[in-house]
């Protein structure tokens, strides 16, 4: 038996364009003293990095395709990283060799390198109401005569979409680099690419310009709504402010959500004029009936998907507003200047009310993998025993 252990040692989250390092180790189990023991043999073994893409059936029409057959039987030597997986496989990188013929003696362990860049042409991770989007790197191994094992290590890929192009620039270091330092240098040039992303990224978030909205409905101003941006990066807080002082329509409370809408492109629409799928992420309520002013704050999770966009599906961002308004003047309780007894107000028993709602659209961005990687769902590691 030979156990094979892949560990991503940076975490499991990844921009796309991004290289990605994954540490693989064949170990022979067998202690050399066990009378029993003796040396494994591997044929060969490879990896590479596939995108699997699965939609409901009941909301995405997609273009039938032959039927396609499985072309690796077990004896064959030809990897097929999604090979049992549901879906098709939209993307995957060129398979790479980690090795041929590997002995193994008792107790030896041997550990091979694997980098990839994440391809930025792809789709992020999403796993939506009709669609999926999933990434895995998969690891394939053979001993002689014996099907392939495939070891799948599922992670992430945030996308940055509608950034300037391109995220990640594949210039050439023109300057001389010393040749005590090889290691150093290199670990630097592969960070500069995420360097540079991330700064494009908190310069984009980082721009503050106050917008301005008049709330109002058919009876007339309700408040005055300031936002200071509209451009976020997963993990921040949405800030909002309401100034209910300048209004002439009493408002006994209103609630924001956070809400994500998955949009199917029309030449794949089940149905026509299907309806947008509306996901929640979080939502303020508040009562503010006599409240001169109030705000809310709502965290975008880290373990959402920022908003894009491709053939099939749109994912876009938007607060949701919804007001609920008095149809006539209320006026605040008294208090008389020289009362000494507590005075207890209640409010009406009945109240002849109007709601309304509005959505504000707003972007959400990737923000840096290692941040998300404290709350991904995957842990990226994995092993498998031949």
């Amino acid at each position: 038996m030979i156990e094979v252990v892949a560990s991503m040692a940076r975490g499991p989250v990844f921009l796309a364009g991004e290289l990605m390092e994954c540490l693989i180790t064949f170990t022979n189990p067998m202690s050399h003293l066990s009378t029993s023991a003796s040396s494994e043999m591997l044929a060969w073994a490879s990896a590479q990095i596939h995108c699997q893409f699965h939609a409901s059936e009941n909301r995405v029409a997609l273009p039938t395709q032959g039927n396609k057959q499985d072309v690796q039987a077990e004896s064959d030597t030809v990897l097929i990283p999604s090979r049992g997986e549901r879906g098709q496989c939209v993307l995957d990188t060129p398979p790479k060799i980690l090795f041929c013929d590997l002995r193994l003696d008792p107790g030896e362990s041997k550990t091979y390198s694997y980098s990839e860049v994440v391809p930025s042409d792809g789709p992020p991770s999403f796993r939506g109401q009709a669609v999926k989007y999933v990434y895995k790197l998969t690891i394939g191994c053979q001993r002689v005569n014996s099907p392939i094992k495939l070891l799948r290590v599922p992670f992430r890929v945030l996308v940055l979409q509608g950034m300037p192009e391109p995220p990640f620039p594949q210039d050439e270091e023109v300057s001389p680099s010393n040749p005590f330092l090889e290691e150093e240098e290199a670990s630097r040039r592969d960070a500069r690419p995420l360097e540079r992303a991330m700064d494009m990224l908190m310069a984009t978030t980082s721009r503050r310009c106050p917008h301005m909205f008049n709330i109002t409905n058919m009876r007339g101003k309700v408040a005055k709504f300031c936002i200071f941006k509209t451009v976020y990066r997963l993990g921040e807080d949405i800030i909002g402010t309401f100034n209910f002082s300048e209004g002439d329509i009493p408002c006994l409370q209103y609630s924001v959500s956070l809400q994500s809408e998955e949009e199917i492109q029309q030449q794949y629409q089940r149905r026509p004029g299907q309806t947008i799928s509306v996901t929640g992420h979080g939502r303020h309520l508040e009562s503010c009936l006599h409240t001169a002013s109030s705000h809310f704050s709502l965290p975008i999770p880290l373990n959402v998907t920022p908003g894009f966009s491709t053939d099939i599906v749109t994912l876009r961002w938007r607060l949701h507003f919804e007001f609920v308004t008095a149809r006539e003047p209320m006026e605040p309780p008294t208090v008389l200047q020289n009362q000494s007894e507590v005075t207890v107000w209640a409010g009406a028993e009945h109240v002849d009310v109007d709601t309304f709602s509005w959505n504000l659209p707003i972007k959400v961005l990737p923000t840096n993998p290692a941040l998300a990687s404290y709350v991904s769902q995957f842990t990226g590691t994995n092993s498998i025993n031949i």
